[in-house]
């Protein structure tokens, strides 16, 4: 699942890591509904009582919308970014995919 408010986020990091080539094959997994594609517009509220919860890392709104997101589907984040991840997942809300 991949909430649509990091979809250009993603995208972008795709291209510019790993090139256009690998960006279109993403694109394309898409399609495919290998990933769902989550709206989350019921999130906004849970989104912003997170940014302000944790402005002090800052979270930021794409962080949250991941966060907001996997706590409505069963809590489990696939991550790299331990440092703002790693704090609300040590309040329980979310773990961490190893």
């Amino acid at each position: 699942m991949l909430p649509i408010a990091i979809l250009s986020e993603v995208t972008y990091l795709v291209e510019e890591n790993l090139g256009t080539h690998i960006l279109e094959s993403f694109i394309w997994t898409i399609v495919e509904h290998q990933f769902i594609l989550d709206c989350g517009d019921q999130d906004i509220a849970r989104i912003h009582t997170l940014v302000v919860r944790y402005r002090d890392l800052p979270l930021g709104f794409s962080d949250a919308a991941v966060i907001a997101c996997g706590e409505r589907n069963g809590g489990l984040i696939a991550t790299l970014d331990y440092r703002h991840f790693g704090v609300v997942a040590g309040e329980g809300t979310i773990r961490i995919v190893p």
